[in-house]
């Protein structure tokens, strides 16, 4: 039997017995063959999440970067898989035990997910240990950093760390016995322990004791030569005779725990949220294993001590060949040889804001300013903007939301400097961020101590918008200020992310911010914003009917074009209309970091569709939408992806860029995004990710963030002349 795939007859059935031969008149009209079941219409999000890491650890695999930023990609793989599985793992499992099990959007259970999950993991563990061990573990020994074996050092070295553990170790550790009477010890999420097997010399009894490795202690103990280094677990186990005197140590070895983060919180039926959120800190420290490491080399005796001892289904334990918590890696990549790794590179002040004796404010009148991080700096524009509003006496009123922020951010004393000052302070601070919360809860805490009115956020909502507001006392009357941005009020992500900032006094805008303020801090229920794209209010709505307009000119032979740059993409109804935008012959191309659930390329329903990811030196996190509009442009900057989880879950803003001479910005970062193929992939139908290649014709690849520390350089030159 035939069924029709991709335009051609294939076969359904194949029989291993011959047909019987029958001769049947012809008939008049034929029945078409059946239809082979359809492709899905999305990609699953867990597996997309990880083909983007897996485009992490190719950065470590490619030898045109540099060796320590090679070492750095690969403890950022590392960290990101550590993070998937607190987030993720533990929903789907969570799934599985549920006989109500949802499907997952491309229509696989959570059994099958976590099945196709394990699968992929482990091969992407295997390319992560082969590229350890055979490229950058031998390059970095070539470059005089070396990682060595207790047992192999030399006598010196060997009396070097046995006095670091005499001096800085051994005080601090608390061997843990597990027998009848001492329970298996709970174990952290994330913190390395040893086991140990231990013999009775006299009796022969075997017992097990494990020791937490001490977390303020450095992973990779320094030897006296420069960039030598022995690793710390390997410094205790050289030890441990010290630790149990008498007894025989038969083996050590280092494990890990990792606990589920993904825990339910009923928000709806709490009288306090920070209460919630304090009780839901306590609960994640006690929730249950996800993932347990065990070295290849381990004895199947501890093996099986340990995961008896702590309840671990063995589908969760994992045995890894090699370094046990490689994100550690981050302290070698850390290492002072510039010549391994990327030129530095400091943020610049944007061209407009150069002029740093003139009132930030006035600026602003003057006209909007875009400024593009970390080519220009935020320092002089972000945390510029807020600690002149907390000095200047004109100001009446400061209001921000804080998603995530540095433990040591200026805006927090800023803040409690201006409040302390009389000035209306208002701060929404999430304290439901996601592995921020203990310190957001302490943020908050400190804020609302020095007189600032502090808001915890909303049930059921997280305030992911990037959202600063200034009120100013001036001769013409009260005028307001707004920053705008695409990534968080944070110092130090500022220089590693990729990110835009509007700043603007436009009255319709500012007068939208006013009302948003409203709706986190008090009860509005306002939907008609004259500029703004709010969620959960209007911006779903909105994104679809200018994707339907260009559907529209598109089929009146107007041009069409969509351009849209995220960190994610999942959301289904944003889906299925570009899929309806692509067969009505819009052009779209979408720039997306991470997952991406949208299938591109195929024939009939999303052909006009191309998806490409840009992964660097800095990690690109700015959210631009450009819209062709048959000639007449729009450009839209802001906090949110198109996943439900930004549309429906979250307070978030899209604000339009109406400058020309910003606009001209926007469109040069999408044009130069588009035209990168040197550190771009780009997805196919069939869910891979292809590295991209220059067309036929074309002679130049262009590198999207160098071009943009060249320019920063090249606008800076031009202010200075």
């Amino acid at each position: 039997m035939l069924c029709r795939r991709d335009g051609e007859y294939v076969p359904l059935i194949m029989s291993t017995q011959p047909p019987p031969i029958t001769i049947v008149p012809a008939p008049v009209a034929t029945t078409p063959p059946p239809q082979c079941p359809p492709e899905p219409l999305f990609f699953n999000r867990e597996l997309s999440w990880l083909d983007f890491n897996d485009r992490v650890l190719q950065l470590a695999r490619d030898a045109d970067n540099p060796l320590l930023e090679r070492v750095r990609f690969l403890a950022i793989f590392a960290s990101n898989l550590d993070e998937f599985f607190m987030k993720r793992i533990g929903g789907l499992q969570r799934q599985r035990a549920s006989r109500l099990s949802e499907l997952s959007m491309d229509g696989m259970t959570a059994d099958e997910q976590l099945t196709a999950i394990q699968l992929r993991v482990r091969h992407l563990l295997q390319q992560q240990m082969d590229v350890w061990t055979n490229e950058l573990q031998p390059q970095l020994e070539q470059n005089g950093i070396v990682i060595h074996n207790y047992d192999a050092l030399s006598e010196s070295d060997r009396a070097t760390c046995d006095e670091f553990f005499s001096r800085n170790i051994f005080p601090i550790l608390t061997p843990l016995a597990v027998d009848s009477a001492h329970p298996f010890p709970f174990i952290s999420n994330l913190s390395r322990s040893i086991g140990v097997l231990l013999e009775h010399p006299v009796r022969g009894e075997s017992h097990f004791v494990r020791i937490k490795m001490p977390e303020n202690l450095p992973r990779f103990v320094p030897l006296p030569a420069r960039n030598q280094y022995v690793p710390l677990e390997q410094v205790i186990g050289g030890n441990l005779a010290l630790l149990f005197h008498g007894m025989k140590v038969i083996e050590w070895q280092l494990f890990r725990v990792t606990r589920n983060a993904d825990i339910e919180m009923d928000e709806e039926d709490a009288d306090d949220l920070l209460e919630m959120v304090e009780q839901e800190l306590r609960r994640r420290r006690l929730a249950h294993v996800v993932r347990l490491e065990l070295p290849e080399s381990m004895s199947s005796a501890m093996k099986q001590f340990i995961v008896d001892g702590m309840e671990v289904d063995q589908r969760d334990v994992w045995t890894v060949r090699g370094p046990i918590d490689m994100d550690d890696l981050f302290a070698i990549a850390n290492v002072d040889l510039p010549n391994l790794k990327f030129k530095p590179w400091n943020p610049l002040t944007s061209p407009r804001l150069a002029d740093d004796e003139m009132d930030i404010f006035s600026i602003i009148r003057q006209g909007d300013v875009l400024v593009h991080h970390p080519y220009e700096s935020f320092a002089t524009s972000v945390e510029r903007f807020i600690m002149t509003a907390a000095d200047d006496p004109k100001v009446l009123a400061i209001k921000m939301t804080l998603y995530r922020t540095s433990s040591d951010s200026p805006f927090v004393p800023a803040l409690i400097r201006a409040a302390e000052m009389g000035k209306q302070v208002a701060v929404l601070v999430e304290i439901k961020a996601r592995f921020d919360e203990q310190r957001n809860v302490e943020l908050a805490q400190r804020l609302e101590k020095a007189g600032v009115h502090v808001v915890y956020g909303l049930i059921g909502l997280k305030t992911h918008t990037k959202l600063a507001m200034v009120v100013r006392d001036e001769p013409d009357g009260l005028r307001s200020y707004a920053h705008i941005g695409t990534g968080n009020y944070n110092s130090k992500t500022a220089v590693l992310y990729t990110d835009l900032g509007y700043f603007t006094c436009n009255q319709q805008i500012t007068s939208d911010a006013i009302e948003l303020f409203h709706y986190l801090t008090g009860r509005s229920l306002k939907r008609d914003y004259r500029k703004l794209l709010v969620a959960p209010v209007n911006m779903r709505d909105r994104f679809l009917a200018k994707i339907r307009r260009e559907m529209d000119l598109a089929q009146a032979g107007k041009p069409a074009h969509i351009v849209a740059k995220m960190n994610q993409l999942q959301d289904a109804r944003v889906i299925k209309t570009l899929y309806e935008a692509s067969q009505a012959s819009v052009k779209i191309d979408l720039i997306v970091r991470g997952f991406c659930c949208l299938r591109p390329g195929v024939p009939g329903m999303s052909d006009n569709i191309r998806v490409i990811s840009i992964l660097g030196r800095f990690l690109e996190h700015s959210r631009i939408f450009w819209f062709q509009n048959g000639g007449e442009e729009e450009y839209y900057i802001g906090s949110a992806d198109w996943m439900n989880r930004n549309l429906d879950w979250r307070v978030e803003a899209i604000t339009p860029i109406e400058d020309p001479s910003l606009r001209a910005t926007l469109k040069e970062i999408i044009d130069t995004a588009i035209g990168d193929y040197s550190f771009s992939w780009e997805l196919q139908s069939d869910g891979t990710w292809q590295r991209r290649k220059l067309e036929a014709g074309d002679t130049e690849s262009t590198n999207t963030q160098e071009r943009f520390m060249a320019r920063a350089l090249h606008e800076a030159k031009k202010v200075i002349r």
